[in-house]
Parts: C-alpha cells; sequence; structure tokens
C-alpha cells in the first residue's frame, strides 16, 4: 500500500529581521539535468533525499493566470518538481481548475463555481495577478494532469470533498503515481471515508498541530506513515531542525511553505527577494519540500547550493 503524504501545523509567532542582499550565481543551464518524473516520484518517496523538492504554488502564476494550463507548463519548462492547483466542481459534475468558490477574482465571469456549467465557463478568459484579462481559459482538471502526465507532480487542493470523482479523473489518466490528494481529517476518518481508494493514490491529511495533535501525528506514523508533514509555523523556535530531523529519520519528509511570513516564522517568499539567502533558513531546519510562490527564484537559491538539478 503506498505510503500518504500528511499536513499539519505548528502555531507559533515571533518576528524576523531582514538581511542583506546577497548575490547567487546560479549554475550555468549546460550544468543544470533535468530530473525525469520517475527521478521526482522516487524523492517524494525518499525523505533521506539529499535534493529539496520545490513545489509551485498554483504554478507559476506570476508569469501565466493562477491554475492555467500555461502556469503548469512554464513549472514543467523551468524544472520544478511538483506544481499545486486547486479543483472545484461545476453545475455539471466536470471538475475544474479554480481556487475560489467563485470565478469573479481570476475570470471575466461573476458567480459561484457550482452555479455555471463547464460549456459556459469554457466562453470566459482567466486574468492574470494584476486582475487584466488574457487569452487563457479555465482548465479541467483532466486536461492539467494530461499536461503534468510524465513531467511534473500534481498536488491537489481543494479535493477533499470530491476525493472520489477526482480519483476517477486521476485514473482516467493514468497518473496515480504522480498526484497527492489531500484533506483535513485524521487517518481512521479517512481510511472509513475513502479506505477503498486509499491504496491506490498518495493522500494528504491536513492537521492544524495543537495540543492533542501530536497523537494523530503519531498515529499516521505508526499505521500509514506518511511520505511527508505539513508543518505550518507562525515563527522560530528552539529545537525546530532537530524535531523535523527526526520526522525525517523515521521516513517521512518535511514540507514548509514558503509563501506567507505567517505560514514560514518570516522566510517567506517576499524577504527572499529581496534577500534570497532567506531560503537558508530552510535547510538549516532540515526542510525538504518547499511550496513557493517564487519557483525560479528557489530554483536558483537550491542550485546554487547543490541541493537541485
Amino acid at each position: 500500500m503506498k505510503r500518504f503524504l500528511f499536513f499539519t501545523a505548528l502555531l507559533l509567532w515571533g518576528n524576523c529581521k531582514g538581511q542583506q542582499t546577497t548575490e547567487i550565481i546560479p549554475k550555468d543551464a549546460a550544468d543544470i539535468k533535468a530530473s525525469t518524473i520517475q527521478d521526482k516520484i522516487a524523492n517524494l518517496n525518499n525523505s533521506a533525499n539529499k535534493e529539496i523538492i520545490v513545489v509551485a504554488h498554483r504554478g507559476d502564476w506570476r508569469n501565466a493566470p493562477e491554475n492555467s494550463l500555461q502556469a503548469i507548463q512554464n513549472c514543467i519548462d523551468m524544472g520544478v518538481d511538483m506544481v499545486e492547483i486547486d479543483i472545484r466542481e461545476t453545475k455539471d459534475g466536470h471538475l475544474v481548475l479554480m481556487h475560489d468558490e467563485t470565478i469573479d477574482r481570476t475570470t471575466t465571469g461573476k458567480g459561484f463555481v457550482k452555479d455555471w456549467t463547464l460549456d459556459s465557463l469554457r466562453t470566459l478568459h482567466l486574468k492574470d495577478g494584476l486582475g487584466v484579462a488574457t487569452p487563457h481559459k479555465i482548465p479541467t482538471l483532466g486536461e492539467a494532469l494530461m499536461t503534468s502526465k510524465n513531467k511534473i507532480l500534481v498536488n491537489l487542493d481543494k479535493s477533499y470533498s470530491i476525493f472520489d470523482k477526482c480519483f476517477q479523473i486521476v485514473k482516467l489518466t493514468e497518473t496515480l503515481d504522480q498526484v497527492i490528494i489531500k484533506g483535513t481529517k485524521t487517518r481512521m476518518e479517512v481510511e472509513e471515508e475513502f479506505g477503498t481508494y486509499l491504496g491506490n493514490v498518495n493522500f494528504m491529511p491536513v492537521i492544524r498541530l495543537k495540543q492533542g495533535s501530536s497523537e494523530i501525528v503519531d498515529d499516521y506514523v505508526e499505521h500509514r506513515k506518511p511520505v511527508a508533514f505539513e508543518f505550518i509555523i507562525p515563527n522560530d523556535t528552539i529545537g525546530l531542525g532537530s524535531y523535523f530531523n527526526e520526522i525525517r529519520e523515521k521516513g517521512s519528509s518535511v514540507w514548509v511553505n514558503s509563501l506567507w511570513p505567517r505560514l514560514s516564522g518570516g522566510h517567506d517568499d517576499e524577504k527572499a527577494a529581496m534577500d534570497i539567502n532567506t531560503y537558508q533558513w530552510y535547510i538549516d531546519n532540515n526542510v525538504d519540500i518547499i511550496q513557493t510562490d517564487r519557483p525560479k527564484l528557489l530554483l536558483e537559491f537550491l542550485r546554487s547550493e547543490n541541493l537541485h538539478n
């Protein structure tokens, strides 16, 4: 039975002081060897792997509309390991890529995704990060998976309530080894609700760490060891690196988001844009999976440290 990717959170808060920017010289393009999808799958399943896995949040949304096929393709082209996309269901039962419940922010239309049919959504255009309409269209989950097939790992967010439908499309596109589905449930709840699927797909429980949550973590490790734990870290804490190292020694990787300060103790992408050595914090604390809003910048840093192909 496949191992499962498990998300949790540490609720701590603190401040982070700025640093002077140090220039990073990236590897020459000729020195960068593209990883195969087999390499990416192997790295995901090896908590002792020396390379850090890079996950692009909603695709390369700074250079293409979020959750678009182009945003996914950009990630493939730059050598990102995994792309995170969000899934919603239409009025007529189709699964499309959309983060919000409504289409107002990211498309030329208005209203809830659930109130639109797929054909109607096809008439709209996606907006870029500045809210300007583009030629790009809303993709279906099937289209996104076919774009990703044999090229990049895929993390399906907003997918737990439609787990069974997502699974059927993942199975149909033959991308089971590449896809990770997640949800905020305990091991027993997940096994009760979706036990028939769990032997065939990676599942990521999302658990906020608080009093009593460590028992949930231990339960997953003992009975269905996850491939990784995701930690939301509002601030630094003594012993964080040792704790993460212990988890990795037990066979699970450690995932931390660099998206916003409240998720990574202030060591976020915007700070890294001013001082790229901000990302050193992740290395020092034994983090081996990073979800980022700046995949190109993170890859540049990791390659300079020989921590990514």
